[in-house]
């Protein structure tokens, strides 16, 4: 009986940390412009994650996205590739100013934060088929999150977007300020928390999607996040 008190409690701590999704950020030698092309050298042969769930659970095949991540000592970027049947659009896009409340409309969401002990803390960063982006400082504790002042922090995220209409894809790129969510140097073994979501169609058959899903119509729930892992 002691023998196996003592096997279970060197297998816990193992299966614990086999339940967090790990996403790798793969290491790049130098910074570029974002591009929003899966085929140039900064991106081509980067292994990334799928968004395939909906926020509540199911599996849909028809939204599935797939995102890939590098990161410099400066940046880390995100390149996100989502087939489409129809997109949802503003009417007039903004790529100068952010876009408040883009998440009504078609986007790809990265919740990203460096904080392990007040995980009620992390950046939000959204852009859209067009071009447009928002980043959001924010509090999952506060009611209604986004919807209190958390765009007016400003990241210095630059954003890039390609929609190929014969292959129904449009692509995304984002590059982040590192410094606008960790204090610490970026090395390779550096960890944050993130999710990752997609936004697509219009009410009322809109579909929500997680990467890891909270099983309810609501991002803001830390405790699902994976990890984000920077490796060389």
């Amino acid at each position: 009986m002691k023998l196996l008190i003592v096997l279970i409690l060197l297998i816990a701590p193992v299966s614990c940390a086999q339940d967090t999704a790990v996403f790798l950020s793969q290491r790049a030698d130098g910074d570029v412009e974002p591009t929003a092309d899966p085929e140039s050298p900064f991106w081509k042969d980067i292994r990334g994650v799928t968004i395939e769930r909906s926020v509540l659970g199911p599996v849909m095949p028809q939204s599935r996205a797939e995102v890939r991540s590098r990161w410099t000592r400066d940046y880390v970027y995100f390149l996100f590739i989502g087939p489409y049947q129809k997109l949802t659009l503003n009417p007039k896009p903004d790529t100068t100013n952010e876009t408040y409340r883009l998440w009504e409309k078609d986007c790809f969401e990265v919740y990203l934060g460096a904080d392990f002990e007040r995980t009620n803390r992390y950046r939000e960063f959204q852009m859209s088929p067009q071009g447009e982006f928002l980043d959001l400082d924010i509090d999952s504790t506060r009611e209604k999150p986004g919807f209190n002042g958390e765009n007016n922090w400003n990241s210095g995220m630059k954003v890039k977007a390609r929609i190929d209409e014969n292959k129904k894809i449009w692509y995304g790129e984002m590059r982040i300020p590192i410094t606008a969510v960790d204090a610490r140097a970026a090395q390779a073994g550096n960890e944050m928390r993130i999710n990752l979501f997609r936004q697509d169609g219009a009410p009322p058959n809109r579909d929500f999607l997680a990467w890891q899903p909270p099983m309810v119509w609501n991002p803001h729930h830390p405790e699902k996040f994976g990890i984000l892992r920077f490796v060389k």
